[in-house]
Formats: structure tokens, C-alpha cells, sequence
């Protein structure tokens, strides 16, 4: 991958350009414990939206649960603190400045990603496009999200690189045939090496020549 092949950069959110996902880790390693019985759950939902959360854990009985689950994260997303994964912001700068069309390819929804507006008014200026969980009929572990923001950027898979931090996430990028580098945020390096193209902690170290040099 060359500087004339690297055409499109496709960021997730959380745990991977802010630091946010031991937060959500405890929001729902709790809604497990309360509602399900389960410890550890916070783990198994990495990189799914809401409504595959509730479809795939929050069934029958505990449909009636989903209301007030949505009303504590919405307010608990409201109060959490996002800060930026060390690094970023430089390499998205660095990408802009290269001419590579750059997407924000996450789970969350509109609203939730409101709170990062109001926190950083100038953050929807470091992507070329935001596409959000109401754009996408299939979740990740589905492709589907990082094709789109391929589509958008006019990018072909080979032409792309995938930032992701969860399995789901992971897979979903392979799945799309862009070069994966998984970030070692939410699992360790040696949880995730077999499911990504290269493993980075941060973007500290990060930046073009760099990436080219994992591809090469």
C-alpha cells in the first residue's frame, strides 16, 4: 500500500478514536448483573448496537426491561467523560493533510453521538463522513458499515484501512477486505493478533510511512 493506493481511513469510535469503552464496560457489566444474572457481560456485547443487544439478550420478559435500560445509558452516556486515544488526533491530521478520505464507521446512534458534538464542536470537521447505527440494516459482525463508508469515500477494500478495537468490529473489517489494524484498548494483544493485520496500542507511533510499513 503506497501513498497513491491508501484512499480511505475508516475509524470506530469507541475505544478506538476516544478512549470510552471501560466505561461502557461497567454500564453493562452491571445491566447483566441486574437483569440478566450474568458477570462479565459488558465483554460479550463489544461492537454490537442497542438493538442487538436487547434482540439477542433482553427477549421475552425482559422486553419490559429495555426502557429503563435506554433511559440510564442515555444518561449515562450524558455524563461520561470522552478523551481522545493518545495520537489520534495528529494522524487524522496527518491523513487530511495526504488527501485520504477519512470515515467514522461506529455502532452508536445519533444521540449518543450528540454528547461528543457538544464536547468537541470542531470534532465533525476531522471526518469526511460520520455514518452512525441507524445508517446500517446489519450490525457489526456484519461488513456492511465499512462497505458503505468504502462506497462513500470512493474507495475500493484494497485501497482501505480499518481502525477497530472489539471482535465484532474486527471481523467486520476483515470481512470487508480492508487491511485491519486492531487496537489493543479493549483486549489484549494477544486476543486480538490472529484477528487483525497488525495490532497497535495507541497512535502515538502512528502515521503513514508506518501504516505502510505494517503492509508491506
Amino acid at each position: 500500500m503506497d501513498k497513491l493506493q491508501l484512499k480511505a481511513a475508516l475509524f470506530d469510535f469507541d475505544g478506538v478514536v476516544m478512549d470510552t469503552e471501560p466505561q461502557y464496560t461497567i454500564f453493562w457489566n452491571e445491566q447483566g448483573r441486574k437483569y440478566l444474572g450474568r458477570e462479565n457481560f459488558g465483554a460479550t456485547i463489544k461492537g454490537q448496537t442497542l438493538k442487538m443487544i436487547y434482540d439477542g439478550n433482553f427477549t421475552g420478559e425482559l422486553e419490559k426491561v429495555r426502557e429503563q435500560i435506554t433511559n440510564d445509558l442515555n444518561i449515562f452516556e450524558s455524563q461520561m467523560t470522552y478523551e481522545y486515544l493518545p495520537g489520534v488526533e495528529s494522524f487524522l491530521k496527518e491523513l487530511r493533510n495526504n488527501n485520504v478520505g477519512i470515515a467514522l464507521v461506529t455502532s452508536s446512534n445519533v444521540e449518543k453521538m450528540q454528547n461528543i458534538y457538544n464536547a468537541y464542536p470542531d470534532f465533525i470537521t476531522q471526518f469526511d463522513h460520520i455514518l452512525t447505527g441507524e445508517m446500517f440494516k446489519n450490525s457489526k459482525p456484519h461488513p456492511e458499515c465499512f462497505q458503505l463508508g468504502m462506497k462513500l469515500l470512493h474507495a475500493l477494500p484494497e485501497e482501505s484501512v480499518v481502525f477497530e478495537d472489539s471482535f465484532h468490529g474486527l471481523q467486520a473489517g476483515k470481512s470487508s477486505g480492508a487491511f485491519v489494524i486492531g487496537l489493543a484498548t479493549t483486549n489484549p494483544r494477544e486476543a486480538i493478533s490472529s484477528k487483525a493485520d497488525a495490532v497497535i496500542d495507541d497512535f502515538t507511533s502512528m502515521n503513514i510511512s508506518y501504516l505502510e510499513s505494517l503492509k508491506s
